[in-house]
């Protein structure tokens, strides 16, 4: 796909997650950061298709910030994976689009709640296929807040000690966890370098340019080790009064704003 096809797609994801934020609120600042990253990887990087959700040659994508899901369902919708319409049921109990990925959509390979536990998950599925011989791709999206999480990083100590060069890591750096900044609460970095030291091959980029993520996700794999993508990124992106603020976390829109803000996307 080109860049522009993959511009437009992650307009519609953006049009989507705006949906879901009316119909009962969600994570809207979150979901709109990691957007341009979740169409690539299902648009270019990952080999998985609405036709090989089950077979076992796939690559697997996990959604370990859970709560980031809004941008996991319009993206699964806009490549086909579920009808866009379903979106439209988001928290209503007819249907199971709600707050955290769900098994019953179709490209959901886990359940996320409790944040820190997915690398794990996906670290076991690396290591599986690694036994077994296999080349299948593995990759996890985390938020940064998320690594916080004590679990993530004997996940890695795993992964690096039996050389899960398989297992790509994403993270979604947008310096903000809840409401608060990532080094106003348990400081991170120097974040490439703590991941550097864990044995881990690191590239950073832009998380909304396609040509910066092409670049990371493309860099030549260092035989043995994890790699881990530092994608940058800015909350709220695609919002001019939403991005980057520690005040908009969870949004639940009216429909004055609803409007106001699907003009904004258009545009």
């Amino acid at each position: 796909m080109t860049n522009e096809q993959l511009e437009l797609i992650s307009r519609n994801v953006r049009k989507h997650i705006l949906t879901m934020s009316k119909s009962g609120g969600c994570f809207l600042g979150a979901a709109m950061s990691c957007v341009e990253t979740m169409v690539y990887l299902y648009g270019k990087q990952a080999n998985i298709s609405p036709e090989t959700t089950q077979d076992p040659n796939r690559d697997y994508v996990f959604l370990s910030n859970g709560h980031d899901v809004p941008s996991l369902y319009g993206t699964l919708a806009e490549f086909g994976f579920l009808e866009a319409s379903r979106l439209e049921k988001h928290l209503d109990i007819s249907d199971v689009i709600f707050w955290h990925p769900h098994t019953d959509i179709p490209g959901v390979e886990f359940r996320a709640g409790s944040l820190g536990h997915l690398l794990s998950v996906a670290t076991g599925v690396a290591l599986d296929i690694k036994m077994r011989g296999e080349d299948n791709q593995v990759y996890v999206m985390l938020g940064d807040g998320e690594l916080n999480e004590g679990s993530n990083w004997e996940a890695i100590l795993v992964a690096q000690a039996h050389n899960c060069d398989n297992l790509t890591i994403v993270i979604d750096r947008n310096n903000i966890q809840a409401n608060m900044r990532t080094e106003d609460l348990i400081p991170l970095e120097p974040l490439a370098d703590k991941f550097r030291v864990f044995g881990c091959q690191v590239e950073e980029c832009d998380g909304h340019n396609f040509d910066s993520l092409a670049t990371a996700f493309e860099a030549e794999r260092e035989s043995g080790k994890p790699k881990v993508v530092i994608a940058h990124t800015a909350r709220g992106k695609g919002l001019q009064d939403h991005t980057d603020r520690v005040d908009r976390w969870f949004y639940t829109l009216n429909e004055s704003e609803y409007t106001s803000f699907m003009q904004e996307v258009e545009a």
